[in-house]
Formats: structure tokens, C-alpha cells, sequence
């Protein structure tokens, strides 16, 4: 098995508990860690045998700004399975959100959760 990741995708979205955050929104960052076998594709240099990261984004863009959850939890499961449905070479998916300057009352720089999903 072979990697691709994508780090630290930045988005505006509105999610939280708290009607303020679904209100004014904020912002997110994701991560994507995709395991595949690239082989062929690393041989033949063709993109049609590995996962399309400029895809993946779109697709982790559609997730976090076309709903309003409550949870990061959510948006993150929400990615890995649709990783996992659109591409069916990925074997395994481990998606990390991150909520930058969550309100918790203090200084934080981010609450962040991982999801890990297997084919």
C-alpha cells in the first residue's frame, strides 16, 4: 500500500452546537490520508490508476460547505465515506478536521478529531 495525503485544506463553513457558529461560521481544516496502490500509476504515469487529489478536495469542499452539523465528528466520517465511495481504489482513509479558534472559553489554536475508514 502506498500514500497520498492532502494537509491542512482550509474552508468557511457553519457548524457547531451553538447557534452563533452556525450563524456567523468559521473557519476548518482537513486533512486526507488515502491509502492505495499507486503502482501502475507511478509506472505509467497515468492519473486514471490513482486517486485524483484535486477531486478529493472538491469533494471534502462539497462536504463542508453544502450542510450545517453540529459536529466535526460528522463532517469528518462524512469525507472518509465519500472518499471511499467515489474512489474505489482507496483501500483505507483517515480524514482529520480541525475547527480553528473553537469557542472554548479560551485561547486554543484548534479542536481537531480523526476518522479512520476502511473499504
Amino acid at each position: 500500500m502506498h500514500t497520498v495525503k492532502l494537509i491542512n485544506c482550509e474552508f468557511y463553513a457553519h457548524h457547531g452546537v451553538m447557534k452563533e457558529e452556525h450563524r456567523v461560521g468559521g473557519r476548518y481544516s482537513v486533512d486526507a490520508e488515502m491509502k492505495l496502490d499507486f503502482e501502475k500509476a507511478a509506472l505509467t504515469d497515468d492519473l486514471n490508476e490513482t486517486v485524483d487529489y484535486e477531486t478529493v478536495y472538491k469533494l471534502m469542499r462539497e462536504v463542508i460547505v453544502s450542510q450545517k452539523v453540529y459536529l466535526i465528528e460528522a463532517l469528518s466520517r462524512q469525507i472518509a465515506q465519500t472518499i471511499l465511495d467515489r474512489f474505489p481504489i482507496v483501500q483505507s482513509v483517515i480524514t482529520r478536521v480541525r475547527k480553528i479558534n473553537p469557542p472554548v472559553g479560551g485561547v486554543c489554536d484548534y479542536a481537531e478529531v480523526e476518522y479512520q475508514a476502511f473499504r
